[in-house]
């Protein structure tokens, strides 16, 4: 499990997350939701101890992510940053096989081998292994990015808006693959998602975020209705129900 207690987060004068105590249990898929500079990419960020805590704690089964050495936190969880860039010139399979780098620091075994090849073959990417990054599309780089993260091997899984460059089906896909990982390998997925009918679909639990603050937390069908959405993000949207999952209609 995830557990934050009272974290705080400024950047100057400026507070950014305000108070947040919210556990995540092990296993399925936690989607964060919420309008941008609401705090969902920073509250990752201290999940994964890309910044430092400034108040509050953070553990992950028990550990605390400020006191955890990096090798061992880097066992536990792994994370896929908005932000993510590579400039290297690498392929496809090199790429993926960094994510193995925690467990033997470059020298790659027969079960590191055995990890990156299921990892290309779950996001879809054993025909793109050889090729140089720099002649993907973005959508490619991007689901490349992923499998690395799956091949680290955590139980624990942080995305940061993975479904940007990816078109409908290669989003859908995506969402399938982490889906799968989640029933199957029993992991636990947190991702940051502004596709909100993705969340519906594929998601056990939705946390919205809104000025730094938590202010609505349940299933999918639990929170997406007209009322909380119109909190979370401040216009009315219809929301419909097809064949149990919530559907909402903010394009109209």
């Amino acid at each position: 499990m995830i557990r934050i207690e009272n974290v705080s987060l400024k950047h100057g004068a400026a507070s950014i997350l305000y108070d947040i105590s919210l556990d995540i249990p092990k296993g399925g898929i936690t989607a964060l939701i919420g309008p941008n500079g609401a705090g969902k990419s920073s509250l990752l960020s201290l999940i994964a101890r890309l910044q430092p805590l400034q108040s509050g704690k953070i553990s992950i089964d028990g550990f605390p992510v400020d006191k955890t050495p990096n090798r061992d936190l880097a066992k536990i969880i792994a994370i896929l940053r908005q932000d993510s860039i590579v400039t290297s010139r690498l392929r496809v399979r090199e790429l993926v096989g960094f994510g193995r780098f925690p467990h033997g620091r470059g020298r790659l075994t027969s079960e590191d081998h055995a990890v990156i090849g299921q990892s290309l073959q779950q996001f879809d990417l054993t025909d793109l292994a050889d090729r140089f990054l720099e002649t993907l599309s973005g959508g490619q780089r991007q689901r490349a990015l992923v499998a690395m993260a799956f091949a680290q091997g955590t139980d624990y899984l942080l995305l940061d808006e993975p479904l940007n460059n990816l078109d409908m089906y290669f989003s859908r896909e995506l969402m399938r693959s982490l889906r799968a990982i989640a029933d199957d390998a029993g992991k636990t997925v947190v991702i940051v998602l502004h596709d909100i009918n993705q969340a519906a679909a594929h998601a056990d639990r939705i946390v919205a975020m809104k000025a730094g603050r938590i202010i609505a937390d349940g299933t999918p069908a639990e929170l997406l209705t007209s009322e909380t959405l119109q909190r979370i993000f401040s216009f009315d949207m219809p929301v419909i129900t097809i064949d149990g999952t919530p559907v909402v209609m903010h394009f109209r």
